[in-house]
């Protein structure tokens, strides 16, 4: 299979590179008479545009979306939905010179090796420019995932090593961020800027939580929706981990402290980050993802050429200085997309 499509009912195909014409998506499951119009797909893709160049590349899309098929008269048709969202900012010549080498830290010595031949223009399909079309995608789940009274939260935990110390839900689209602590976000900013002056780049911690979520999503056995939901946030280039509920935390723990007890009203904890045996238990979702530094930096590496010899590079051009906040409604999506695609598998069963 390419791995180009993602989900099972609810079924997305990605398509498009960094520095082509256009990149965009095709949903196909979606049920039909949701309410769904370009302006509600843009207002997610703008949570993804470059908007801060103190943390942001200086590249300016416009990421406005086309709606090609699916939808009739602001609403969807049960057919399948096609979306374009064309390029409008594009340098490719500021890739020139590395087209014959092997950026460290990039997929452009993978993709070399398993195709035999790479678009070296921004990193092509590799490029972190082809999530515009997974929110895209997942700004159609969400018109599903809302009549069901589910709400999708994602935002920036930790950046640089710098840590939010509390959680403030109101105030994630507050700031450049999407730190939910505002006295942090200074701290971020600051860290940012100072390892951009040094030519360099960091990483850090993305939180998602799905709230409404009701009991019984999840196809075990190989199915399972926690599976799903890390299969999904690990497809994101620059992720490198997931962790679900407590996490790696819970190996310090007790099975006595790990258990989530139940009683009449409830459960009394949440380690289990809402899934248990691969299926939702109507507790909130809780997933972190750990985002990778951006591998674009100024700082001189070594590498390859195409033809193996040896030689160093300094990455210049239009580059973040890291995934986050960026990367952040990407993850959101991803998980929308997950869950609408379980909830789309449970309708089937009931």
């Amino acid at each position: 299979m390419p791995g180009n499509t993602f989900g099972s009912m609810f079924r997305v195909t990605t398509w498009g590179e960094s520095h082509g014409p256009a990149l965009g998506a095709v949903v196909d499951g979606c049920p039909p008479g949701l309410t769904l119009t370009a302006d509600d797909i843009d207002s997610e893709l703008a949570w993804r545009r470059s908007r801060d160049d103190r943390v942001s590349t200086s590249r300016r899309e416009p990421d406005q979306v086309e709606i090609l098929s699916g939808v009739f008269e602001d609403r969807t048709t049960g057919t399948p939905i096609s979306m374009i969202i064309h390029n409008r900012d594009v340098v490719s010549s500021a890739y020139a010179d590395l087209k014959d080498l092997f950026r460290p830290g990039h997929a452009d010595y993978t993709y070399w090796h398993k195709y035999g031949i790479r678009d070296w223009r921004g990193g092509g399909r590799a490029s972190g420019r082809e999530t515009v079309a997974r929110v895209a995608a997942g700004a159609v789940a969400k018109k599903l995932l809302e009549q069901e009274g589910i709400k999708i939260l994602a935002y920036t935990l930790a950046l640089g090593g710098v840590k939010a110390q509390k959680l403030n839900f109101e105030a994630i689209h507050d700031n450049s961020l999407f730190c939910p602590d505002p006295d942090t976000v200074p701290k971020m900013l600051a860290r940012l800027q100072e390892v951009k002056a040094a030519g360099d780049s960091v990483g850090g911690i993305v939180e998602i939580r799905a709230q409404g979520c009701p009991a019984g999503l999840g196809e075990p056995v190989f199915a399972k929706l926690d599976a799903m939901v890390a299969s999904a946030l690990m497809g994101i280039g620059a992720v490198k981990g997931v962790e679900i509920g407590s996490g790696f935390a819970a190996t310090a723990m007790l099975g006595s402290e790990h258990n989530d007890a139940l009683t009449p009203s409830g459960f009394l904890s949440n380690n289990a980050g809402g899934i248990l045996g691969g299926i939702s238990n109507g507790e909130e979702i809780v997933a972190r993802v750990a985002v990778k530094p951006i591998p674009s930096i100024e700082r001189e590496q070594q590498t390859i050429k195409a033809s193996g010899d040896p030689t160093t590079l300094s990455v210049k051009g239009r580059h973040d200085v890291s995934a986050i906040p960026r990367i952040v409604p990407v993850c959101g999506a991803m998980v929308r997309l997950v869950l609408a695609d379980m909830l789309m598998q449970q309708r089937a069963i009931r």
